[in-house]
């Protein structure tokens, strides 16, 4: 996309028209016709944002317009959420003040438009991006129209951030991922969430994304012709029901799609559920839907083949996010498995406009009643005000809880008295317990599920019946939270064991404050960032708890660590209580309190070229995604001054593109041919006699590849196992799986991430 200059009369006429169009969407909506408020909000931002542009040239003021419109026409909503995302960036741009708009809007509008308002860096407590979020969240948490408004605000970027800067594109992109398309998934808004998967898949991996959407193209007769013979002998049979109903193919999305191939490690052409067939149909007066649902289930399977795991009635329990439909696979007459989903045409609007689709059926005109929303969700806002009601969080552990369990799979599990209760996926009975209750949670010694006897970590599975048991005597552990799953168990297990911590931190301050008076030295300021960092700590607070929980020892005398600070007992100091490898000759050093050869000023808007003689020196390669040449990556700039680099799929990079996209770089690769770089190859086939010493002279002749390490298991004529050894680049290790592939025996072998 390029930024393109446009007169004065062109720009109006744009303004004009997508005003006219948003107006015109509203007036075909059912909701009361406030064209009012929505005019004078109009003119305001106009007023806001005048003379201002996009990075495209546009006039910035077709952005609002854009927001406005995705959210009365793609949502649905009413002149309240028009009005603020009209409205939503001028407190932010321009001279008003939300007081300003509560004067002339009401209260409900500039909440809205508070809640969608950036923080400003001045205020932000470490991470801008997790307080403005944090911020968002609040808001929602009273009014859950500010986070489809912040939705539809974010799919409009999306849709324009071909103009951008690599840098940037990594940044809104990872944060999409990270947050926003979960919550879109979590609301139900499953058409915006497929959109913004496949936009953060387009701009981060612009290749894949084209090379995908081709072979979908050129498939796309194949599947329609497997289509047309799965559906023909169908319509009769419909037709006999007596109902008014409509049948489609539903191609998967091209991230989805990549994502499949990333797990199986397989390529596109492997991939057999590509699409799936709706039926959607319109009830039938006085005869149950759920009733109906089953009547054209039976239509289906009288006709083909089904797969009895690989149902799901999602009519009876609905997912946490009100979705509803009936799911069965079954064989086609071209030996392909074919998903069906059987939806009523009410259904059908719910899964993909999700919330604001409830609020249509329930007759929502203009005022959200909390009581009328459905009833998961009402407990997943309960959630967030759980965690929104910790004293002291920290910015960025709260991004992550709340991201927790928003694309987590379901399980539904009963008290003893038949209640049912929602739960993630790879929930324990320790989730269960705090699902009921905080303080049941804290008290919980085990569990009966099923009327056996399990411990705090057992994984609960549908159906299971749950009773738990209690003491009074009983607190949170630290490694209760390696059996949690859910964010309200995490979130209260923290909360309290942050206490703890507290009280302890509080014990190692005296402590630290004995040992050095007893020396002779005054416990200033400087001398306790000094006696930190000799002790490896960042915060003197991680310190204070070392001490207090025996993890490290104080020697006798404070003077001697200050005195021999360059010398032998320093460093030996550091071996015997922190573990770590160092040396006196500054030989090895510490990875965390080491800077770069030289610290480097990195312009965001330009892309940092990795240069071989660079390596270690200015940048570091982390071993969470263990990238080498050829890799695509971006980097973080660090406060220490490495630049650390990351592959851009990788689950940090994510984290950090979200929570700290202001320090993202993007990176390129120069050659690199004389560092060796860790990599490892995961292989699977058929045992045979020699078929190791093949794969070794392949690795170490053919391809005069060191093996650093080889670890090969065999079972009932089968092996796997794993190489690691040293290359240069990508193209060396995918030289090296095309020739092992062609080992007799060998049935796969790739590359293992991390």
């Amino acid at each position: 996309m390029k930024s393109r200059k446009i007169n004065v009369s062109e720009e109006d006429r744009i303004v004009r028209d997508a005003y006219e169009r948003l107006v015109k969407t509203y007036a075909g909506s059912n909701h009361r016709g406030k064209f009012e408020i929505i005019d004078k909000a109009f003119k305001i931002a106009c007023q806001a944002h005048k003379g201002v542009k996009r990075e495209d040239g546009m006039p910035y003021i077709t952005h609002p317009l854009s927001v406005a419109q995705i959210v009365c026409e793609e949502i649905g909503l009413g002149s309240t959420s028009i009005c603020a995302a009209l409205l939503h960036d001028v407190v932010e741009d321009a001279d008003y003040k939300v007081e300003d708009i509560e004067k002339v809007f009401g209260g409900k509008i500039a909440s809205i438009v508070d809640g969608l308002t950036k923080i400003p860096d001045e205020f932000s407590t470490g991470s801008v991006q997790a307080d403005t979020m944090r911020k968002l969240l609040l808001t929602m948490a009273s009014d859950i129209r500010v986070i489809l408004v912040k939705l539809a605000d974010r799919l409009h970027n999306m849709r324009t951030l071909g103009i951008c800067s690599p840098a940037k594109k990594y940044k809104i992109s990872g944060e999409t991922m990270f947050l926003y398309a979960p919550l879109a998934h979590r609301l139900g808004l499953n058409t915006i969430k497929s959109e913004l998967e496949d936009l953060c898949f387009k701009y981060e991996h612009p290749k894949e994304f084209e090379n995908i959407e081709r072979k979908l193209e050129a498939t796309s007769g194949n599947r329609e012709a497997i289509y047309e013979h799965f559906a023909s002998p169908l319509y009769p049979a419909l037709d006999k029901l007596g109902i008014v109903y409509k049948m489609q193919e539903r191609v998967k999305s091209l991230r989805s799609i990549w994502d499949k191939m990333q797990a199986k490690k397989v390529g596109f052409e492997d991939i057999y559920d590509i699409f799936a067939v709706r039926i959607i149909f319109k009830p039938l007066p006085d005869i149950d839907v759920k009733k109906q649902c089953w009547d054209i289930y039976s239509v289906v399977t009288d006709l083909y083949k089904f797969k009895p795991d690989r149902i799901r009635d999602f009519v009876s329990q609905p997912k946490a996010n009100g979705y509803r439909a009936l799911h069965l696979t079954v064989m086609g007459p071209d030996g392909h498995w074919i998903e069906v989903q059987i939806r009523s045409e009410q259904m059908d609007d719910i899964a993909e406009k999700g919330l604001a689709a409830h609020w249509k059926y329930k007759e929502y005109k203009e005022d959200i009643n909390p009581a009328d929303e459905p009833a998961e969700l009402d407990r997943w806002l309960g959630t967030i005000h759980d965690i929104l009601e910790n004293p002291n969080p920290d910015s960025l552990d709260f991004l992550d809880t709340i991201k927790l369990n928003l694309y987590a799979s379901e399980i539904f599990a009963f008290t003893p008295k038949g209640e049912i209760r929602t739960l993630p996926q790879g929930a324990s009975t320790l989730d269960f317990a705090y699902d009921i209750h905080s303080s049941v949670g804290d008290r919980c010694i085990g569990a009966k599920v099923n009327h056996q006897l399990v411990p705090l970590s057992y994984k609960l599975n549908s159906g299971d019946q749950v009773e738990i048991i209690t003491s009074r005597s009983q607190i949170p552990q630290p490694e209760w939270l390696n059996f949690v799953v859910s964010a309200k168990a995490k979130t209260k297990i923290d909360i309290f064991l942050k206490k703890l911590k507290k009280a302890k931190i509080a014990e190692g301050e005296r402590i630290v404050d004995k040992f050095l008076r007893d020396g002779g030295m005054e416990p200033t300021q400087q001398i306790l960032d000094k006696v930190t960092f000799i002790f490896e700590f960042r915060k003197k607070e991680d310190f204070y708890y070392a001490v207090a929980a025996k993890q490290i020892e104080l020697p006798e005398n404070p003077q001697k660590i200050f005195k021999e600070k360059s010398g032998n007992l320093f460093f030996g100091y550091l071996k015997k209580f922190i573990g770590v490898k160092a040396s006196s000759k500054g030989k090895e050093t510490n990875i965390l309190t080491s800077s770069p050869t030289e610290k480097i000023k990195y312009d965001r808007k330009k892309t940092y070229v990795l240069d071989e003689e660079d390596f270690q020196k200015k940048y570091l390669l982390p071993e969470c995604c263990s990238p080498i040449p050829g890799d695509k990556v971006l980097g973080y700039a660090r406060s220490d001054g490495w630049l650390e680099i990351h592959k851009i799929s990788c689950e940090k990079a994510l984290r950090l593109k979200s929570q700290d996209g202001k320090n993202i770089i993007s990176c390129l690769w120069a050659g690199h041919k004389a560092i060796s770089l860790p990599c490892r190859i995961e292989l699977k086939g058929i045992d045979r006699m020699g078929i190791l010493i093949d794969i070794s002279k392949i690795i170490t002749y053919d391809m005069s590849v060191n093996v650093r390490r080889m670890m090969i298991d065999t079972n009932d004529g089968m092996f796997s196992g794993t190489i690691e050894v040293s290359i240069h680049d990508v193209d060396d290790i995918n030289n090296m799986i095309s020739r092992l592939l062609k080992v007799k025996g060998v049935s796969d072998a790739k590359r293992v991430e991390g």
